[in-house]
């Protein structure tokens, strides 16, 4: 019987310590720009918008945005979560200034974590490489919620297969990352994405640049 893990392993396992050597050139440089048509400062900005001092971060990718962003306090408290150890000793090493915690977990399940002990969670780039559509995909939101304080905020940025304009860069490299179980994301739309925030919070808020997806929701 294949479990939740099963499936959301091809996703994390490409991020192999070459791949992540490469990834902030590739994907934040390159293809955020001439792709995905959203520069990575405009999700800088909204890391700056919303993270917290006490910060759950969520598929830490290389931590870039994280070593990057403004924290309320010079001293956050971080927590790094993620199916991939590769991700998660990369990022810690990247945030060591912050003495992070690392958590090897898959966001499909409950996380094994304390309920109501962040004020913020990001999920950066992490839906659109989980399995199933968009709707399936409201586990995760339904995972999170406990973990969030009352009026902490969960944001985060997802590539959108569907109703944002794709030019032949973004159609090539949609079906690349769809065809190798990179992605999941091509039935994902904007509308099923506020549904599945506003199932699990108030004032879920989506916004789109380019084929990125900007969402907000408030516990």
């Amino acid at each position: 019987m294949r479990t939740n893990r099963d499936t959301a392993v091809p996703s994390a396992a490409v991020y192999s310590k070459p791949v992540l050597s490469v990834y902030d050139l590739f994907v934040l440089g390159f293809s955020n720009r001439f792709a995905w048509k959203c520069p990575s400062q405009r999700i800088l900005d909204f890391y700056n918008e919303h993270v917290s001092a006490e910060h759950l971060d969520v598929g830490v990718g290389t931590g870039y945005f994280l070593d990057k962003c403004r924290f309320p306090s010079p001293t956050p408290a971080i927590t790094l979560a993620d199916l991939n150890p590769n991700s998660l000793q990369r990022t810690a090493k990247r945030l060591r200034r912050y003495n992070p915690v690392t958590c090897v977990a898959n966001v499909l399940e409950p996380l094994p974590i304390e309920p109501a002990s962040f004020d913020s969670v990001g999920l950066n780039y992490l839906l659109h490489c989980l399995p199933g559509d968009m709707r399936s995909k409201a586990i995760v939101f339904r995972n999170l919620r406990p973990l969030l304080r009352p009026g902490g905020v969960v944001f985060g940025t997802t590539i959108l297969g569907q109703g944002v304009p794709q030019n032949a860069l973004a159609r090539t490299l949609m079906r690349l990352y769809n065809a190798r179980g990179i992605f999941g994301n091509a039935g994902d739309i904007r509308s099923d994405l506020e549904t599945i925030l506003q199932e699990s919070f108030r004032d879920g808020s989506v916004r789109v640049v380019g084929c990125v997806a900007f969402f907000v929701g408030r516990r």
